[in-house]
């Protein structure tokens, strides 16, 4: 961790990006995509952000990205909510720009990272994270070393068959919309109110992570499951119908000595973004 190092977290709506130094996130910049740019464009966009912190002493750069990744080539796919990022060649753009090393990972593994070095992640060797929002992403931590598997494959707990579609549309932002004909934040301030429809909406909510916790039981027995992104906001409400579901698991002991247990820490996606680089 010496030295300072830039963490950008590009997401559908903004370039988040700052400075970490010895550990601690010391500046920030932001601005807005404008997802009808072209490629090169919203690369011009994303210079001039870097431009406001970039100097001679960051020693290296590493982005997050809502995508497919290879991270040994540091090209980007797919780019969720940016059409014209079809494959950008990011890593080889920003280190012939910067002249500095530069990494690039999907920001579901950028958000483990920064638990490992950050945050609740810091007190184990193996342990997953689930990113709660639209979709339903996880990182994988394994002995002290991040799983990410072919072009960041691995961990894609929400793509698996369940019930009648896949995991993220029960365990994301999808099943309030699809279920409730309201987003998961309406749902939520009615719940904060005990409004009967809310606390319903979340008590489902609840159960149906808890089978994808079950899920992940089965494939990584992990020591902790640290969960972020929006949706993990309401952990009060969905807390006990998700631990009563995990309680259902068949491996008692493994359930017993399992910790799930909300992100506490600000700004981490920039942080286990810029993590990245810290091995360089």
């Amino acid at each position: 961790m010496k030295g300072e190092y830039l963490g950008i977290d590009i997401g559908g709506t903004s370039f988040d990006m700052g400075i970490v130094k010895e550990g601690e996130l010391v500046s920030k910049a932001q601005s807005p995509v404008n997802a009808n740019l072209s490629e090169n464009a919203l690369i011009e966009d994303l210079y001039a952000l870097i431009d406001t912190l970039f100097h001679e002493n960051i020693r290296g750069i590493g982005v997050g990205v809502p995508g497919v990744v290879d991270t040994e080539q540091g090209i980007i796919y797919d780019i969720q909510n940016i059409p014209a990022w079809k494959e950008v060649s990011l890593q080889k753009k920003l280190e012939e720009r910067y002249k500095v090393a530069v990494r690039i990972n999907n920001d579901a593994n950028c958000f483990a990272l920064g638990e490992y070095y950050f945050g609740n992640g810091t007190k184990y060797d193996n342990f997953v994270t689930l990113s709660i929002g639209t979709g339903l992403g996880m990182g994988v931590i394994i002995n002290n070393d991040l799983y990410e598997g072919v072009l960041c494959g691995a961990g894609e707990i929400g793509m698996l068959p369940y019930k009648d579609g896949i995991v993220e549309e029960f365990a994301g932002s999808f099943f309030f919309s699809r279920t409730y004909g309201k987003s998961a934040k309406e749902l939520h301030d009615l719940a904060l109110k005990n409004d009967t429809e809310g606390v319903k909406a979340f008590e489902e909510f609840g159960e149906h992570l808890g089978e994808a916790i079950k899920m992940i039981l089965f494939m990584y027995a992990p020591e902790a499951i640290i969960l972020g992104g929006s949706i993990s906001k309401a952990f009060p409400q969905f807390e006990s119908s998700m631990i009563k579901k995990v309680q259902t698991f068949p491996y008692k002991k493994q359930i017993k000595k399992l910790i799930i247990t909300p992100s506490t820490v600000k700004n981490i996606a920039i942080l286990g973004a810029a993590s990245l680089s810290f091995k360089l």
